[in-house]
């Protein structure tokens, strides 16, 4: 019989791939993030599904995008046929003893303790309950007798750096309270491609407008975006800490060198590029997330710059660490694997401002190796071209220029046969 690692999976929310020490930024320190990394690998072209949380955790759980389990906004319900394939029930007849930790979101915000998902709630959502409840489920476990013990995959999700959201409203923060920040000239700078995109489409300042109290940045100076950078950046070391607890909790019950250890986030923010806050949009810094893999026994250290989505590769990559086969209609890929062949073409993502006020704008982003095109459903200027390689900022958007019309066409076609793939209802395409 095949041997079955435990398997530790652990989230942030809201937490950009390039908002890590490991990733080159020097406006943070993040020692535990940054130890996987060096103790496995870390995937530097990782995307969400949809950078919102109710869609990108559903997919994270179902190996689907939103649209296919029906969770396609904040507050949604997985649909009652894709429930009993979630990864937490797949993984349970597989022999684990499946097992959840903080924040849920995928209607409701904390898991119930009787679900559909095939978890025991370990703990509710308290970023700072989460790590004792983790290690003290470490400790009890090591003490049954071997032959009680099944392999357990226990997800632990952080609601921070969620709490940004909070503090550009002028919030009381639920798990934290951040110190005065320091004179602006002393908060990180802003970042290289804080102007919009020029053009930019309209609709996204004025779906910004719009949600006040999710965008209260029309106003600012760039003195409040430097205190925001440096806020945000606070409240991922504050994460990082408990994340720390929760590892040295591993280690220290003997279980490190049997656990497979992944860590990803379900979006990104803003972070003020673009002068932006929050998420929903389609812009790096928002779709891409953070994604490491620290398996025991296997080299660390390695940086993987293929294209990856958290929410369709993560379920057939722990089926592969548990030795079972992902349920047949999932199409992400195995990232266990040293190489993907055929090399994946591109990724669809999806997008849709969340909030109740504004336009409930949606929009489709395909992204390749060194292109990505966007497309929203609304207003002028609706598309944008990025050459990432050249531009990584996204600073110049060439959708309406003539010299990349064929490379427009092609973009807008590929998208169009990816949302076809996956019965997308999508209808915002520009041709």
């Amino acid at each position: 019989m095949k041997h079955q690692p435990n398997i530790l999976l652990i989230t942030t929310d809201q937490q950009s791939a390039c908002a890590l020490g490991c990733a080159g930024n020097p406006h943070l320190q993040t020692p535990a993030m940054d130890s996987l990394a060096a103790q496995g690998v870390r995937f530097d072209r990782a995307y969400c599904t949809q950078p919102l949380c109710t869609p990108s955790r559903a997919s994270l759980f179902t190996g689907r995008m939103p649209h296919q389990c029906e969770a396609t906004a904040n507050n949604r319900e997985i649909c009652a046929a894709i429930r009993p394939l979630g990864l937490g029930n797949w993984l349970r007849q597989a022999g684990y003893e499946c097992v959840y930790g903080g924040k849920w979101h995928v209607a409701p915000v904390a898991m119930p303790s009787q679900n559909e998902h095939g978890f025991t709630v370990l703990a509710g959502f308290d970023d700072n309950r989460l790590p004792p409840a983790c290690t003290n489920f470490f400790r009890e476990w090591t003490r049954r007798p071997a032959g009680a013990r099944k392999p357990f995959f226990l997800s632990a999700n952080f609601d921070n750096p969620h709490n940004i959201c909070e503090y550009a409203r002028n919030m009381t923060l639920p798990w934290l309270q951040l110190p005065a920040p320091p004179p602006p000239e002393d908060c990180p700078p802003l970042p290289p491609n804080f102007l919009p995109s020029q053009p930019e489409p309209e609709i996204i300042r004025i779906e910004q407008s719009c949600n006040f109290s999710i965008h209260p940045t029309r106003d600012w100076t760039e003195a409040d975006w430097r205190r925001f950078r440096w806020a945000y950046f606070r409240l991922i070391e504050w994460v990082d800490a408990r994340i720390q607890m929760l590892l040295k909790g591993l280690a220290e019950t003997g279980l490190a060198d049997d656990t497979v250890v992944v860590f990803t986030s379900d979006h990104g923010d803003g972070q003020g590029a673009h002068q932006w806050n929050q998420k929903s949009l389609l812009y790096e810094e928002v779709i891409r997330v953070p994604l490491m893999i620290r398996e025991p026994g296997r080299p660390g250290g390695r940086t993987d710059s293929r294209l990856v989505s958290n929410g369709l590769d993560l379920f057939p990559t722990l089926c592969a660490y548990a030795g079972c086969e992902p349920p047949p209609d999932l199409t992400g890929l195995n990232l266990r694997a040293e190489t993907l062949a055929p090399p994946r073409p591109g990724l669809a993502i999806e997008c849709f401002f969340d909030g109740g006020r504004g336009y409930g704008t949606t929009g489709r982003a395909w992204v390749e190796k060194d292109w990505k095109y966007v497309v929203y459903d609304k207003g002028r200027n609706r598309e944008q071209l990025f050459n990432l390689a050249e531009d990584p900022g996204e600073m110049r958007n060439l959708a309406f220029d003539p010299a990349f019309q064929s490379q427009v066409v092609t973009a807008r076609k590929r998208l169009r046969a990816a949302c076809e793939r996956t019965a997308d209802p999508y209808r915002g395409f520009a041709d």
